[in-house]
């Protein structure tokens, strides 16, 4: 038995959880953010047996895309303004956690 952690941006959460359950996936969500950019994030976590986890790995990757996104994360005054500076980031995609469960109970 397998723990699979996915954390996926929340603009791809909705069409990996789909996917994922319209599988036969039994998936539970979390909403969580992230640190960098205190982004909203969506925690998956499957339990699944060790021949499907690259069936769930492979629902995950091809769900969740990175893009490049502009992001003000520097002020600046100039004279009596504030301006921000955008900076372009990498957001999306996932970040996935694959464990070994010792012990599964559903009760």
């Amino acid at each position: 038995m397998k723990l699979i952690i996915a954390i996926v941006n929340s603009e791809d959460a909705s069409a990996v959880l789909s996917e994922l359950t319209g599988q036969g996936f039994s998936v539970t969500k979390l909403a969580t953010s992230g640190g960098f950019l205190r982004a909203g994030n969506v925690t998956m976590m499957i339990g699944v047996e060790e021949e499907q986890v690259q069936q769930a790995l492979s629902v995950i990757e091809e769900f969740s895309s990175q893009r490049k996104q502009q992001v003000p994360v520097n002020s600046t005054y100039i004279g009596d303004s504030l301006i921000s500076v955008p900076v372009e980031v990498t957001v999306g995609g996932a970040t996935v956690f694959v464990l070994d469960v010792e012990q599964f109970y559903k009760l």
